[in-house]
C-alpha cells in the first residue's frame, strides 16, 4: 500500500506543476494508483465518480448556482449596496465597512462567494477608487470579505461537506451552524478595515453618504424597502428549511424561482433574451463543480482502500496528547491546502481522513466542518490558485502580488476568527442547538 499511495501522491503533485486542472490532477493520479494496485483503472474510476455525484442534495447546487447568476446580474448588489451605506456608511473610513457588511449581505444571499466578488466588487471598487482609497486595499477588503457568504447560509460548500461526512449531519444544521461563525470573519475584517482606513485617513469627507446620496435621493425608509425584498429571500430560505417547509434542495428551488421573480419580474434588470446566456453559465459552473465532486470521490476512495485516514489518525494523534496542539496542526494542514486546492476537492478529500482525528478529540461533525470551511476559505484569497483572488484582481485590473500584500492584514484577521471558531465550538453549536437541530 505504501507505493501506492507514493504513486497517487507524487502523480498528483506532478500534474499540478504542470498546470493540469485540479480535476485532470485529482482523477488522473487517482487512476495511476488503481493501476498500480491491479485493478480495473478505467471502470473503478468512472464508477466511483458516478457515484460520488449520485446523491440528491448535489441536486441544490445548478439551483444555488443559477439564483446566484440572477442575482449578480438582477440589481440585487446594488440595492445592498445602498442599504449597507445606509447602516454603516457614516463610520470613518465608511466604504470598506460598506463593501464587507454587503459582501456578507450578498453572499449570504447568493451562497456564492465568486458571485459576491465580481457583483459587490464591480461596483464598489471603482466607487472607492474614485473616492481616494487605494486600489490594491479595495481588492483586498472585497476578496476576503467575499468569503462571509460561504459560512452564512445558504452556502453550496456546506451542501458538499454533508455528503462528504455520509449525511450524519443535516443540511439545516450546517446552515445554522455558519451563521456566528461568518458574521465573526465578517467583524474582524470590518476592524482591521477600520484601523487601515483611520491610519491611512480613508473616508474623511463621508464618501458613504455621497455614494447614498448619488444611489438613491430618497428617505432612508425607502433605501430598507428597496433592499427588503432581497433581504427576505435570506428569511424565506432559512425559515422554510427550519418550519419543515422544504429541504435544502428544494429551497435552493425556492430561491431560484424568488431570484427569478426579483431580477427579470420585478426589477426588470435582466432581459428575457439574456436568460438563456445564464442557463449556459450555470450549466457550465455546474459541470465544472460536480466533475470536481466526481474527481474527488475517486480519490477519496482509493486513499481509504490504502488506510491513509487511520494512518494520518494515528499521526496526528501521536504529535501531542493535548487537543489544542493537535487542532492548530490540522489548521496548518489545512491552510496549506487551501493555497494549491479549491473548496470542493479540498472538502471532500480531506474530511474522510481528518474527521476520524475530531472523534477521537469529542468534536461534533458540524463543529469540525465550520472550521474546514472557515478555514478553506483563506485558501480562496491565496495565491496560487485562489478563485476569489484573480476574480477581484481583474475586476479591480490590479496584480496578484499587489494585492495579496495588501490582504495579509486580513488574513491575519481571518486566521484570529478561524482560532476562536476552532476553540470555542459555542460559536458554532450556539444556533443548531437553540433550534433543536442537535443535542
Amino acid at each position: 500500500m505504501g507505493s501506492i499511495v507514493l504513486i497517487l501522491v507524487v502523480s498528483f503533485v506532478v500534474l499540478l506543476m504542470m498546470n493540469a486542472p485540479i480535476a485532470v490532477a485529482i482523477s488522473g493520479s487517482s487512476l495511476l494508483a488503481i493501476i498500480a494496485s491491479g485493478g480495473d483503472a478505467g471502470f473503478t474510476v468512472a464508477q466511483r465518480m458516478a457515484n460520488g455525484i449520485d446523491s440528491f442534495p448535489l441536486l441544490a447546487i445548478p439551483f444555488f448556482v443559477f439564483s446566484g447568476y440572477l442575482m449578480g446580474r438582477g440589481g440585487l448588489a446594488r440595492r445592498l449596496i445602498e442599504f449597507a451605506s445606509l447602516m454603516v456608511g457614516r463610520l470613518p473610513g465608511g466604504l470598506g465597512y460598506v463593501n464587507t457588511f454587503t459582501c456578507m449581505l450578498f453572499g449570504s444571499i447568493s451562497g456564492s462567494a465568486a458571485a459576491a466578488v465580481s457583483s459587490v466588487g464591480g461596483f464598489m471598487i471603482p466607487e472607492m477608487n474614485r473616492k481616494g482609497y487605494d486600489r490594491d486595499f479595495n481588492v483586498a477588503v472585497t476578496v476576503t470579505a467575499a468569503t462571509t457568504g460561504l459560512l452564512i447560509p445558504p452556502s453550496n460548500c456546506m451542501i458538499v461537506y454533508t455528503v462528504a461526512v455520509g449525511g450524519s449531519v443535516s443540511v439545516a444544521a450546517m446552515f445554522m451552524a455558519g451563521i456566528l461563525p461568518g458574521i465573526l470573519v465578517g467583524i474582524a475584517i470590518m476592524v482591521v478595515s477600520g484601523i487601515i482606513s483611520i491610519k491611512r485617513g480613508y473616508g474623511r469627507l463621508d464618501a458613504a453618504e455621497e455614494l447614498l446620496a448619488a444611489a438613491a435621493k430618497v428617505h432612508p425608509v425607502v433605501v430598507c424597502w428597496r433592499a427588503l425584498p432581497s433581504l427576505l429571500l435570506i428569511i424565506v430560505i432559512i425559515g422554510g428549511i427550519l418550519g419543515g417547509v422544504f429541504g435544502a434542495t428544494e429551497a435552493a428551488a425556492v430561491a431560484v424561482a424568488y431570484a427569478f421573480l426579483l431580477s427579470v419580474i420585478i426589477y426588470r434588470e435582466i432581459p428575457w433574451k439574456e436568460l438563456p446566456d445564464i442557463c449556459l453559465q450555470t450549466g457550465l459552473t455546474t459541470a465544472v463543480v460536480m466533475l470536481l465532486i466526481g474527481a474527488s470521490s475517486a480519490m477519496s476512495w482509493i486513499m481509504t482502500m490504502a488506510n491513509i485516514p487511520q494512518t494520518v489518525s494515528a499521526a496526528l494523534m501521536g504529535i501531542s496528547d493535548n487537543p489544542y496542539i493537535v487542532l492548530l496542526t490540522i489548521n496548518l494542514l489545512l491552510l496549506a491546502v487551501g493555497t494549491f486546492m479549491d473548496m470542493t476537492p479540498a472538502l471532500l478529500i480531506f474530511t474522510p481522513i481528518l474527521l476520524p482525528v475530531a472523534h477521537k478529540l469529542g468534536i461534533s461533525d458540524i463543529h469540525f466542518g465550520i472550521i474546514m470551511i472557515a478555514n478553506l476559505c483563506i485558501g480562496l484569497c491565496t495565491p496560487p490558485v485562489g478563485t476569489c483572488l484573480f476574480i477581484g484582481c481583474g475586476v479591480g485590473k490590479t496584480t496578484i502580488a499587489n494585492v495579496t500584500r495588501e490582504a495579509l492584514p486580513f488574513f491575519g484577521a481571518m486566521i484570529v476568527a478561524l482560532m476562536l471558531i476552532t476553540y470555542i465550538p459555542w460559536f458554532s453549536m450556539i444556533i443548531p442547538r437553540l433550534c433543536g437541530l442537535v443535542k
